[in-house]
């Protein structure tokens, strides 16, 4: 994952603040695309805070079991605080291009909006199918266009000030189209591709509840703020406000993201 977009302490500690909503919204459709089911053991790569396992467990029940894991090791221990209680969860710090899991291990691998962030998709994805049994399948979901991404839009005007985020900020929009999703799972190896677009209007209170959490540090866009001085970042929280017509009262965001989902 590029510095520029990494998740250090304070972006997990703001992360629920600024996503719980959506990820509540967005994952019952990779749970769906993966045929979640009771008594399934499931892989979450990439969990974050674990809110996405969180969804899983509740899916699999008391007779399942729930593997969170993410790069970030701030974010694991946020998942762990969320997880700990429960018997049938185990929370770990993983590379999702190279997984210590053995072969097979899993009925199922989700990944919510993490594949983005993988310098190369196609070896993370070669590794979820590894680490399938035969027939299992994998769900991801990612960002389609900087207009309906959340708060993407947010890195792109960060990118103008801060040229070196600009290559990773491209990247979080270049898995974006069905046929460019399918051409990566056909090459990790996966069959009976499918994909999904699924969009929701988010409904704020206020401006700040949307971007006070990014504000503070909260994911990979309140970390690349942090690393802007003080007058350029007053400049982007102006052209945030702009871009939602904020006028004091409730604001909308749009998030759109593709489902993609394959089978070993």
């Amino acid at each position: 994952m590029p510095a520029e977009l990494s998740f250090k302490d304070e972006a997990a500690a703001e992360y629920d603040r600024a996503f719980a909503h959506v990820t509540a919204y967005f994952m019952p459709f990779l749970i769906h695309a993966v045929h979640l089911a009771p008594g399934m053991r499931v892989l979450d790569i990439a969990t974050g805070t674990g809110l996405s396992a969180e969804a899983a467990l509740a899916a699999v029940g008391p007779t399942g079991h729930v593997t969170a894991a993410d790069i970030s090791p701030a974010m694991v221990a946020k998942a762990r605080e969320r997880l700990g209680n429960a018997q049938n969860v185990s929370v770990s710090v993983e590379d999702g291009q190279g997984l210590t899991f053995p072969d097979e291990s899993f009925d199922a691998v989700l990944c919510n909006l993490g594949l983005i962030f993988f310098p190369d998709p196609v070896r993370g994805l070669s590794e979820f199918r590894r680490v399938l049994r035969p027939g299992g399948r994998a769900a991801v979901s990612v960002n389609t266009v900087v207009e309906r991404s959340y708060n993407h839009q947010i890195n792109v005007m960060i990118a103008r000030h801060l040229p070196s985020l600009a290559e990773a900020v491209a990247r979080t929009f270049a898995l974006g189209g069905a046929s460019q999703l399918q051409l990566l799972f056909d090459k990790a190896g996966f069959s009976d591709f499918a994909t999904d677009t699924v969009t929701h209007t988010f409904v704020l209170p206020s401006f700040d509840a949307y971007y006070g959490p990014f504000e503070r540090g909260g994911a990979s866009t309140g970390q690349a703020l942090a690393a802007l001085s003080e007058e350029i970042r007053s400049a982007v929280r102006d052209e945030v406000r702009r871009d939602l017509g904020d006028t004091g009262g409730p604001v909308k965001a749009e998030a759109e993201y593709r489902i993609a989902c394959g089978r070993r």
